[in-house]
């Protein structure tokens, strides 16, 4: 599909969903992806999927259906609806606290202890060990191996985080890897 009809289709998508369920359409081009069409008898659809969630949404002309269910996991819980109801100013706050977490986590004593080993898991990292698991399966096992080990740092970056989740964590993490190989690559 060309980018002027997917940017169509999202214009459509932002104004029904704002009409329908007062999502804030700042949170829907942000929070969207568009995954195709989907036909059923002579009706066609286009589905558009939530990139940290993939909660549905289901878009028919100029009208918008949350898909409630996909296979056997529910979507769309009344906080994730309240999420995308979010102020403008919501959700500056909440990308102000995203970056602060970052910006705590390049600088944290844990993520430079682990931070080498981090980023041989990166194709684009000069230290890259070929064969070597995935970032994110690479960033899971070492959480999880320290978790159990009950590591003293890990114990202090996930209080000062507060959480203890592993996926979070991992996010962080690479995040902190990301930002620092981008920088290493820009001119």
């Amino acid at each position: 599909m060309s980018a002027a009809k997917t940017n169509e289709l999202f214009d459509i998508l932002r104004a029904a969903c704002a009409r329908q369920y007062g999502f804030n359409p700042r949170r829907v081009t942000e929070g969207m992806r568009y995954v195709g069409k989907e036909t059923a008898g002579k009706d066609t659809v286009h589905v558009f999927r939530d990139v940290t969630t993939h909660s549905q949404i289901v878009l028919k002309n100029t009208f918008v259906t949350l898909r409630e269910t996909h296979g056997d996991k529910p979507h769309w819980s009344d906080a994730e609806k309240a999420r995308y109801k979010h102020t403008d100013a919501e959700i500056d706050a909440e990308l102000a606290a995203q970056q602060a977490e970052i910006a705590y986590t390049r600088t944290s004593p844990f993520y430079q202890t682990h931070r080498d080993h981090l980023l041989t898991h990166y194709k684009d990292s000069p230290s890259y060990r070929p064969g070597s698991p995935s970032t994110h399966a690479a960033a899971k096992t070492l959480l999880a191996t320290l978790a159990e080990a009950h590591d003293a740092q890990l114990a202090a970056f996930a209080e000062q985080l507060h959480s203890n989740a592993p996926e979070h964590l991992a996010h962080l993490l690479l995040a902190a890897c990301h930002l620092e190989l981008e920088a290493t690559q820009t001119p």
